[in-house]
């Protein structure tokens, strides 16, 4: 299990993003958005090595935004380009943060959450599994990634090795139910800008024809 250490970090997860956010073509906002967390949940790296995060970054014009991430102790190989940042933690010093759909890590972990393989995590609470992360799957075999992530206005694809795709719907809202020809779903809950829960589906597998 992953220990959260509660601690300083220099910058702060939301400074990063604050920079990040425009740069994406998913970003609805104009100029720097003023972030808080308002949610989210972890998954483990059975390797120990890697931090796995699925945030929900809330906007200050009321939009919320999925942002899985990754904490590292040295560089990804070949991933400079989805570096958000660096930070400075209070125990485990420097730390290189990545855009996760792009490490190999997390999507492997996502799919295993999927499949039901894994176990979704509080977000700030060690060792404490968060029952309300649902998932489902009917997918036929073990899920592998194939091929890199892919962006567009709206959310990130996801081609696994049997053709079907993974969508990471960025902007969240609507249903916490998956569409009716879904493969498998992951749905969570975040803290909406009035107070009140909200929930959404974050990551839906669906076939390749059909995405």
């Amino acid at each position: 299990m992953a220990i959260i250490h509660h601690t300083t970090l220099k910058p702060s997860k939301v400074e990063l993003l604050a920079e990040w956010l425009p740069t994406r073509p998913w970003y609805v906002g104009t100029g720097t958005p003023e972030l808080t967390k308002a949610g989210g949940f972890r998954l483990d790296d059975p390797a120990g090595e890697v931090g796995i995060e699925f945030m929900v970054a809330a906007d200050g014009d009321g939009v919320a935004y999925l942002v899985p991430l990754t904490y590292r102790g040295a560089p990804l190989d070949g991933a400079e380009d989805t570096l958000i940042g660096t930070m400075e933690h209070g125990v485990l010093g420097k730390r290189w943060a990545y855009d996760g759909t792009h490490d190999p890590v997390l999507v492997a972990e996502l799919l295993a959450l999927i499949e039901g393989r894994a176990q979704a995590q509080a977000q700030s609470v060690d060792n404490t599994p968060d029952h309300e992360i649902a998932r489902s799957c009917t997918a036929t075999g073990e899920l592998r990634a194939h091929g890199p992530a892919a962006d567009d206005e709206t959310g990130t694809d996801l081609t696994t090795a049997d053709g079907s795709v993974l969508r990471l719907h960025r902007r969240l809202g609507g249903t916490d139910l998956p569409p009716s020809d879904a493969l498998g779903h992951v749905s969570g809950h975040w803290t909406a800008a009035d107070g009140t829960p909200a929930r959404a589906v974050f990551v839906v597998l669906r076939p390749g024809s059909l995405a």
